[in-house]
């Protein structure tokens, strides 16, 4: 009898004062929400929008900061003025502030804010931006845009358009008519669809790979443009070369450098179209950390460590891979340069940062090691031309050949080579052996890849195709 009124009394409890947590919270002030997700911690949540884990519990009244449901809708403070729901949403390369604010139906000042950006700059390719997905609010409108032609006026633009020159200049939010430059973009009333971008009208399509960018990783940048238009580009502090495709487009292919610190780094297209207007765009992009491992201190022969040595060495060996062919000479996917043995054993990879001799980890391993004893036979892995044969202090007997389109493969610390420079070899040729010469501790193969005069992790040219 005592039990149940216990219990009684409890239940009483429960219902006269609830449990505090966020998932009882159905009224919430006007604001902007975030629904949680599943794995959400308020630290978390607090950490993306930029405020106190504090200032969040404060304006959601919770009392047990452990206790956060999925589904929950948490009021974010310092958004007064705005509502509706917040996600989160990965900006694509070819986007900036003026088409996003389109796309999302917000106005730009509204897109700053939230992601208190203080330059429209910040948008960078590949990284979170956080917009309002209304409730009830009207669909976006339809947008269409354009791209001012050379040696036309805005008002020669609008009229070929159908569309008012003020109400261009009002919408794109120009100081005048003459705040436009041939070659870019406009934004017009569209015809029941989206035809959104920053990148100029010319550009039919534009693929960046991988998204995210990642240090050692080969970047591929695909450009679908009119027959006959100039195209250039720059990554960071890198030249593109484009190169036609079968299907009409252009391609360029370029080594993101494994040491490059993780963050935004500018990726320009520059170019002009058959009728001369001219073509241009730049955006930050995000390079993402390899998460390379740091390998064992290694000892070894002083002279290969001296910085005389590995600098003079060093501006030979970029010298060599510098030139671009033209023409590419490789299709599909590269052979392993070892016997099918030993094709899959690696005592090192690439990437792995590296201390020799009791330094620092200055260092990183800028090729994939293969097995192998002296002798063991090496082969091309694609056809190309060698390009350098002959001893190096750090790299041993090396080899390189040239594979076309600046991508370029070399091979170190073989006992002796088989071929001489200006030979051309074909996939499967033997072109040296497996030895121990150079900054070695033990015999086997150092293959590199290099792509744009940048070392790539070669593990991905064994496995896919390039372009």
């Amino acid at each position: 009898m005592k039990r149940q009124k216990l219990v009684s009394f409890l239940l009483v409890l429960l219902v006269a004062f609830p449990l505090s947590s966020v998932e009882a919270q159905e009224e919430l002030p006007a604001g902007p929400v975030y629904i949680v997700q599943a794995g959400d911690t308020l630290w978390d949540i607090a950490a993306r929008f930029g405020i106190s884990m504090d200032a969040l519990v404060a304006e959601n009244g919770i009392t047990d900061p452990g206790q956060l449901a999925i589904g929950a809708r948490l009021v974010i403070p310092g958004f007064e003025g705005l509502s509706g729901a917040l996600i989160f949403e990965t900006v694509p390369f070819g986007e900036n502030i003026e088409s996003l604010s389109y796309l999302y139906n917000l106005p730009k000042e509204a897109l700053l804010r939230l992601n208190q950006f203080t330059s429209p700059d910040e948008a960078y390719a590949g990284s979170q931006l956080i917009v309002i997905q209304g409730e009830g609010d009207e669909p976006t409108p339809s947008v269409r845009r354009a791209t001012l032609k050379a040696g036309q006026s805005l008002m020669e633009a609008a009229i070929t358009q159908g569309v008012s020159p003020w109400a261009i200049v009002k919408d794109n939010q120009l100081r005048g008519a003459w705040d436009l430059l041939p070659g870019e973009n406009i934004y017009l009333p569209g015809n029941g669809g989206l035809d959104l971008g920053a990148l100029p009208e010319g550009f039919a399509d534009f693929e960046v790979n991988p998204s995210p960018l990642i240090q050692g990783h080969t970047l591929v940048l695909r450009v679908d443009v009119p027959e006959a238009t100039s195209l250039t580009g720059r990554f960071y502090d890198r030249g593109l070369n484009f190169f036609p495709m079968a299907d009409g487009s252009y391609v360029a292919l370029q080594g993101i450098h494994a040491m490059l610190e993780s963050g935004a780094y500018p990726l320009t297209l520059e170019g002009v179209l058959p009728d001369g207007t001219p073509l241009g765009f730049s955006q930050q992009v995000y390079v993402q950390d390899g998460g390379y491992p740091y390998d064992p201190p290694l000892v070894v022969d002083s002279e290969t460590t001296d910085i005389q040595n590995n600098e003079t060495e060093n501006e030979l060996w970029f010298a060599i891979v510098e030139p671009v062919t033209m023409e590419k000479y490789w299709d599909g996917v590269f052979q392993s340069p070892v016997p099918e043995h030993l094709s899959d054993c690696f005592p090192s990879k690439f990437g792995n940062r590296r201390s020799y001799n009791q330094s620092g980890y200055f260092f990183f391993h800028t090729g994939l090691d293969f097995c192998g004893r002296p002798g063991v036979e090496i082969f091309a892995p694609a056809p190309g031309r060698v390009v350098f044969t002959g001893p190096l202090t750090v790299r041993g007997n090396a080899t390189v050949i040239d594979h076309g389109w600046g991508v370029y493969t070399a091979y170190a610390h073989q006992t002796e080579g088989h071929v001489s420079e200006g030979d051309w070899v074909e996939t499967g040729q033997v072109i040296g052996l497996v030895g121990e010469t150079g900054r070695v501790t033990g015999p086997h193969l150092h293959w590199e890849v290099i792509v744009g005069g940048v070392q790539v992790d070669p593990m991905y040219w064994l496995s896919q195709a390039y372009p």
